[in-house]
C-alpha cells in the first residue's frame, strides 16, 4: 500500500504535469489569436442575397450597381432587388449590389470602377464628372413626369417656428454633405432667408434624408433639408410641417463608369427607358414609389447640371 509521503509527492508531480499542459495549450492559443485579426462586419453588408463574396467586382459576366443611402440599407435592398432582376431579364446580364455607407464612397466606387452603374444625386454626379469623368445616362422622373426635385425644409408640426428667419439660433440638420438636396440647396434657401450656418445655434451631418427626419422629429434638431418626395409623404402623414419649398432642381441620375463598353450601356440605356413602374412592371416592385424616380426615366439636357455645378463651387465642393 502506497505510503503517505509517496502519494503526497505523487499528487504533487500529477499536478505539475497538470499546469504545464494547460500552460501550452494557452500558449498555442495566445499565439494562435496574435496572427488572426477579427475582420470589421458593417451591418450595412448583411442582406447578402443582392451580392457574393465569391465574385470579384471586376467578374467579366457581372456589373455591380451602387446607390446613394437615402431612406435605409434594408429597405433600399429591398427596392433595388426586384429592379435589378428586371435589368437581368431584359438585358441578359447580371447585377449585383455594391453597399457603401457614405455619399461620397459611392461615387468613388464609380468612378474607380468597383462599380459599374450608380444611382446617384445630382452633386455626386457632378463631382464624379469632374474628378473621374463618370458618365450621365438617364435621370429619374417624379409623380408630376418631369425629371426635376424640389428642397424642403421643415420642422415639427409643433414647432413654433413659421418661416427660414425663425431659425436664427436654431439647430439645423442636413443630410450628407454630398447631397444637394440634403446639404446644398437647404443652404442656399436658408442663406437666401438671411441666415447663414454661423447664425445657427449649431447644424448636423446625418448622413441621410431619413436620419435627417429622425432628428428633427426626435428633438435632436430643430429643422431639416429633405427632398420633397420624402417631404410630402410626411406632410400628408402629418408628421412634419413643411417651413419652404425651393425651386426645380434635376433629381438623381443613373450614371456609368466611364471604361464601360458602350454596347452594354446602350443596352442599359434602353432598359431603363423602357421601365414602366407605374404600368407594366408593377407588379414586380417593391415600393418603388419611395425612390426619386417613382415615375421612371428619361434623359435630361445636361446643362440641367449647372446649376448645382454652380452651388458645388460656391460652397467649395468643387474648384472654382
Amino acid at each position: 500500500m502506497p505510503t503517505h509521503s509517496y502519494m503526497k509527492r505523487y499528487l504533487t508531480d500529477s499536478l505539475m504535469v497538470i499546469s504545464s499542459l494547460i500552460t501550452l495549450i494557452l500558449l498555442a492559443f495566445s499565439g494562435c489569436t496574435q496572427q488572426e485579426t477579427p475582420k470589421k462586419v458593417s451591418l450595412y453588408e448583411r442582406p447578402g442575397k443582392a451580392s457574393t463574396v465569391t465574385e470579384s467586382p471586376h467578374h467579366q459576366s457581372t456589373l455591380w450597381f451602387g446607390f446613394d443611402l437615402m431612406l435605409g440599407p434594408k429597405e433600399e435592398v429591398r427596392i433595388y432587388i426586384p429592379f435589378l432582376k428586371y435589368l437581368e431579364k431584359i438585358t441578359g446580364t447580371r447585377f449585383r449590389i455594391k453597399f457603401t455607407e457614405k455619399y461620397e464612397d459611392t461615387v468613388e466606387n464609380l468612378g474607380k470602377g468597383r462599380t459599374h452603374f450608380a444611382a446617384i444625386g445630382t452633386l455626386n454626379y457632378v463631382i464624379g464628372k469632374d474628378k473621374y469623368g463618370v458618365k450621365y445616362l438617364v435621370s429619374g422622373v417624379n409623380q408630376e413626369g418631369d425629371p426635376i426635385y424640389r428642397t424642403v425644409i421643415f420642422t415639427r408640426p409643433e414647432s413654433s417656428i413659421k418661416k427660414l428667419e425663425d431659425l436664427k439660433g436654431k439647430c439645423f440638420a442636413f443630410g450628407s454633405g454630398m447631397s444637394a438636396h440634403g446639404h446644398l440647396i437647404p443652404r442656399k434657401m436658408i442663406e437666401d432667408a438671411g441666415v447663414t450656418v454661423k447664425d445657427l445655434s449649431k447644424y448636423i451631418y446625418t448622413g441621410s434624408h431619413v436620419n435627417t427626419v429622425k432628428s428633427v422629429l426626435n428633438g435632436d434638431c430643430d429643422a431639416g433639408g429633405i427632398q420633397d418626395t420624402l417631404a410630402r409623404r410626411l406632410e400628408l402623414e402629418r408628421k412634419i410641417k413643411i417651413l419652404k419649398i425651393s425651386g426645380p432642381y434635376p433629381g438623381s441620375v443613373i450614371a456609368y463608369n466611364s471604361d464601360m463598353d458602350s454596347e452594354i450601356v446602350e443596352k442599359i440605356k434602353s432598359a431603363l427607358l423602357a421601365f414602366d413602374p407605374t404600368g407594366k412592371h408593377k407588379d414586380i416592385l417593391v415600393d418603388w414609389d419611395k425612390t426619386d424616380m417613382p415615375l421612371g426615366f428619361t434623359e435630361i439636357n445636361e446643362p440641367e447640371f449647372n446649376k448645382i455645378t454652380t452651388l458645388a463651387r460656391e460652397y467649395g465642393l468643387l474648384p472654382k
